[in-house]
């Protein structure tokens, strides 16, 4: 076996099925894509060239970059969010009482579509028989918001079931780091006296700080690019004050026809997620990612 992967003929032919379907899936079509972004097409009839307009167009777009602050500010929502779940991880690695029981329960929200997950939360904050404005009415409040509907408060509530929903993946992902932390090193600790929060802070972490940074890499990508539990829930409005790139990118080319225009979109949404990459990877990375 040692000789057969040592051969660089095997190893290309081995590799050489998932580079094609990476090629195929991924690279093709989004060269194909910023191509799309210099015609005038409607997805279906004679392509026009057109150049860079669409991506002047889209540089001047005010729209494009109202739906990119709210993508920045699912991507900000998201990175605190992990501070919340990497607490929640602590306590459930810490061999509590009924860690199991809690585990499975978080991971549920993973077990359930988007559109599921999207028509759950419509129910929650409908503004007559919600449970969100029950439970606001049982504590004294009388004007109970509009949460969908209200352009002040519309994108923000659509934040809650995004983060609830991928809590569990969060978790299950702190929760794996951390119970793979050395036992010798835990027990050393507390032969020398340091308590929990010590343990927690000054051992735990900064040993599991590589499982952090991709995390927040993770949720920053995926929150520029996230759609389908948005759209479903209030397809970017209203007036757009829900509307975030993958979003309008959508509108754009299957609504209004303007393929061409939403290619571009496209387009511009890899390049904001690869520069976010590098700007994560360079904000995050320490001395000891450093390589001599």
């Amino acid at each position: 076996m040692r000789n057969v992967m040592s051969n660089k003929f095997v190893i290309t032919l081995y590799t050489l099925p998932a580079l094609l379907l990476i090629l195929v899936l991924i690279y093709i079509p989004i060269g194909l894509s910023g191509y799309y972004g210099l015609m005038d097409w409607d997805g279906i009839g004679q392509m026009s060239f057109i150049g860079l307009e669409n991506y002047i167009t889209l540089i001047q777009d005010k729209m494009f970059w109202t739906s990119a602050w709210h993508s920045f500010i699912l991507a900000i929502f998201s990175t605190a969010s992990l501070l919340l779940y990497l607490g929640i991880s602590l306590v459930l690695a810490s061999k509590i009482k009924g860690s199991d029981l809690l585990r499975k329960i978080y991971l549920i929200p993973m077990l359930l579509s988007s559109v599921a997950i999207a028509q759950l939360w419509m129910k929650i904050f409908d503004p007559t028989n919600g449970m969100a404005n029950k439970l606001l009415e049982s504590l004294g409040v009388e004007n109970t918001p509009i949460w969908l509907a209200d352009p002040s408060i519309a994108l923000y509530a659509i934040f809650i079931p995004v983060i609830w929903q991928f809590a569990g993946f969060y978790i299950l992902i702190y929760y794996a780091a951390l119970k793979n932390v050395p036992d010798e090193i835990i027990e050393a600790a507390k032969i020398d006296g340091a308590n929990p929060l010590q343990i927690a802070f000054k051992i735990k972490l900064p040993l599991i700080s590589g499982v952090f940074k991709v995390t927040i890499m993770l949720a920053v990508v995926g929150s520029l690019k996230y759609f389908d539990l948005i759209y479903v829930m209030t397809g970017g409005g209203p007036n757009g004050a829900s509307e975030v790139m993958a979003s309008y990118m959508y509108k754009e080319a299957f609504k209004l026809n303007n393929f061409g225009y939403g290619s571009a979109i496209g387009f511009g949404l890899l390049v904001i997620c690869l520069v976010m990459t590098w700007l994560t990877s360079k904000l995050t990375k320490s001395n000891d990612d450093v390589q001599y």
